[in-house]
């Protein structure tokens, strides 16, 4: 059908798989970008176990994002790198280090939340309401968490989480427990529509991030002319 170039339905659009050798494996990168996607702020260092995630700033609440785990405290102190998903994004995720799948996590949450400071009420309107509400919904939307233990003991464990966005909830694991992934393997999959994810990092990995713009560039004023990094590609090395 010419019409949709073969895909039988929105959703295997958005599933679909790359062709080889589209998206390569950086191996020079001891972490890679697990989603097709744009960077929505500089990574954030510093999180606590609660903060004040509903406030202006929305503040990351790792007790909130991870629904409470007692895994949550092993992050205090660490660093969130969120990135966006948007409609035209491919939707699939793939493992962004070396290591084993400790625990999956799917998590309900709410649909079409936005924080009270954005929307039409904030200094820069969002028709798209979670478009500007995205550290927001880490702790409130549908999500999936997979904690990873990486091979290596410079990065420990991290936490992916998959957050689904407005009408998004189908967060889709292809891994299981105990599995030992590579970077690069799949991972997962949200399913519809436009999404957001994190990455959770503990409070002792030294991250030098690959190509990112510098704190404090202005490009970070507007996150939404930031273009999506490939997934597979270089996210950071550690130190």
């Amino acid at each position: 059908d010419n019409n949709t170039f073969g895909f039988e339905s929105w959703d295997a659009f958005f599933t679909r798989e790359f062709q080889d050798n589209v998206r390569p494996l950086d191996l020079t990168a001891d972490i890679v970008h697990a989603c097709e996607s744009a960077p929505l702020q500089y990574p954030v260092s510093n999180v606590q176990l609660t903060d004040n995630f509903m406030g202006k700033n929305q503040a990351y609440s790792l007790q909130n994002m991870l629904d409470n785990d007692p895994l949550a405290t092993k992050f205090v102190g660490g660093t969130v790198y969120q990135a966006f998903l948007s409609a035209l994004s491919y939707h699939k995720w793939v493992c962004p280090i070396d290591g084993t799948i400790v625990q999956i996590t799917p998590v309900p949450g709410t649909y079409y939340s936005e924080n009270m400071y954005q929307g039409f009420f904030g200094g820069k309107p969002d028709p798209a309401a979670p478009n500007l509400s995205q550290p927001y919904i880490a702790s409130l939307a549908a999500r999936l968490l997979i904690f990873i233990q990486a091979d290596n003991a410079a990065i420990g464990l991290m936490c992916f989480i998959a957050i689904g966005m407005a009408e998004v909830s189908s967060c889709e694991a292809f891994v299981k427990e105990g599995q030992h992934v590579k970077r690069g393997d799949p991972l997962g999959t949200f399913h519809f529509g436009g999404s957001s994810h994190c990455l959770v990092f503990g409070p002792n990995v030294k991250l030098n991030w690959i190509g990112l713009p510098p704190k404090g560039d202005k490009r970070w004023d507007d996150w939404e002319n930031l273009s999506n990094y490939h997934v597979k590609s270089g996210l950071a090395t550690v130190s």
